[in-house]
């Protein structure tokens, strides 16, 4: 990487660090500032960043950035929430995320006549999952029903890694003889092996840091250090046996948190507090994770999308705009059906699918397997994503204020299903900027 590129990278870090408070207030978001940073970088702009140069440490970026925030986010994932009042995020995950990536094909298949089959399917799965972060402020408002935002961000921390199994057996498919793997193979390996491996790792990290922390042997800033080594060490292992890093550091995550919440009665674990160690723990890796996302915008912006800003089509950008709005909304309704939810309510978690960190990596491992439509798979992910980081960034602020407005009145006269989180507000986390740990401040006129 050219080192003038790597000064002007650290000046928007630390350019919008200075203003990130005011912006927050803004319809200005992070993505935005990142996204057209790396614009500026790329080739259509100074030229400091591009793909053919830069090719192996921007993969390793995006690889080490993603398998960090699969972890975070499924390590704040807790079962005892979805078994109990959230029916929002097991819908949009159950029926939504499944049909989401059968219209994308379908959408596909009408507007790109140049993929075959199962490039089809797979930029279905690639532009399936969600990120929350760059959405930020319409779940981080608290007059937006706490059902909603928990749905939300659920949603967002776990389809991620539901997605991966389709995307590793259509992207097996789509390369054919090109793969050194057939399609049974990659999958067994991708979703049996490296989900084992996951389990593993995830389980043996926390108790070690549950009995590290009982006997008084593990320092505070090592426990930080302890979520992202197991991060790394569920990724690797993954690699190394030709599987999935990804699914092998989201299941990682699952298992890490759900061990480290659980409570024994013995008195060694006692002296532990497992939520507080969960709490501390995650801190270091949701700000690494963090810098590591706005890092990964502006490279995507420099190396992904200004190059396919040079080769944009009508198709291309049909299929990104209904990607966005029809391919996810359609799903969102059927998923919500008799749900008891209020059109707006629909509505506003529909429009809130933002596509971002997930669809970039899959896109740029799918771009090394050169199938026969990788420039237009490439393109179509580029554009989708760019599109979302501005549309969505751009409308959070005001349809998230607009939306607890409208609750705010609605809730007074008759609550309705979006209030039925309202009773567990106090126990549930808050969205950071990738994270879903820190305490959820009061809501007014919540009881």
């Amino acid at each position: 990487m050219n080192a003038w590129a790597g000064v002007a990278i650290a000046g928007t870090l630390g350019g919008y660090a200075l203003v990130s408070a005011r912006l927050s207030r803004t319809i200005v978001s992070g993505p935005m500032v990142f996204v057209a940073a790396g614009v500026v970088l790329g080739p259509l702009g100074l030229g400091l960043l591009t793909l053919g140069k830069d090719a192996e440490p921007v993969k390793v970026l995006f690889e080490a950035t993603l398998a960090l925030v699969l972890f975070t986010d499924a390590l704040s994932v807790q079962s005892k929430a979805l078994r109990r009042d959230d029916f929002l995020p097991i819908r949009l995950l159950a029926v939504g995320l499944p049909l989401t990536i059968a219209l994308g094909w379908l959408f596909a298949w009408l507007l790109l006549p140049g993929l075959n089959i199962w490039e089809m399917a797979l930029l279905g799965a690639i532009l399936a999952p969600t990120d929350a972060a760059l959405g930020q402020s319409a779940i981080s408002n608290p007059g937006v029903p706490a059902v909603v935002r928990q749905g939300l961000n659920v949603e967002s921390g776990l389809n991620d890694g539901m997605s991966l199994p389709f995307f590793v057996l259509f992207l097996a498919a789509a390369a054919g003889h090109e793969s050194a793997q057939g399609p049974a193979e990659a999958f067994f390996r991708a979703l049996v092996l490296s989900a084992v491996l996951g389990v593993a790792v995830g389980w043996g990290a926390a108790l070690a840091l549950r009995w590290a922390a009982a006997v008084g042997w593990v320092e505070g800033q090592w426990r930080h250090i302890l979520v992202i080594a197991a991060a790394m060490a569920a990724y690797g292992l993954a690699v190394v046996i030709e599987g999935s890093g990804f699914i092998a550091a989201w299941v990682a995550g699952l298992v890490f948190g759900t061990v480290l919440r659980s409570a024994t009665d013995t008195p060694r674990s006692a002296a532990a507090d497992p939520q507080r160690d969960l709490r501390d723990t995650a801190g270091l890796a949701e700000d690494l994770g963090g810098l590591l996302v706005a890092v990964s915008f502006v490279a995507f912006g420099a190396v992904l999308l200004d190059p396919a800003l040079q080769h944009l089509n009508w198709r291309i950008v049909v299929y990104a705009v209904a990607s966005l709005t029809v391919v996810r909304m359609l799903p969102v309704v059927a998923a919500l059906v008799r749900s008891g939810l209020r059109r707006p309510t629909v509505a506003y978690i529909g429009w809130f699918g933002p596509r971002g960190l997930a669809s970039i990596v899959l896109g740029l491992i799918t771009l090394e397997e050169h199938i026969p439509g990788v420039e237009t798979v490439s393109a179509v992910i580029a554009v989708t994503v760019g599109i979302s980081v501005y549309a969505h960034g751009a409308t959070s602020v005001p349809l998230a204020a607009r939306y607890a407005a409208w609750w705010s009145r609605m809730s007074a006269s008759m609550p309705g299903r979006e209030g039925a989180a309202v009773r567990n507000r106090d126990k549930r986390p808050r969205l950071g900027f990738r994270g879903h740990l820190a305490e959820q401040p009061p809501v007014p006129g919540e009881p």
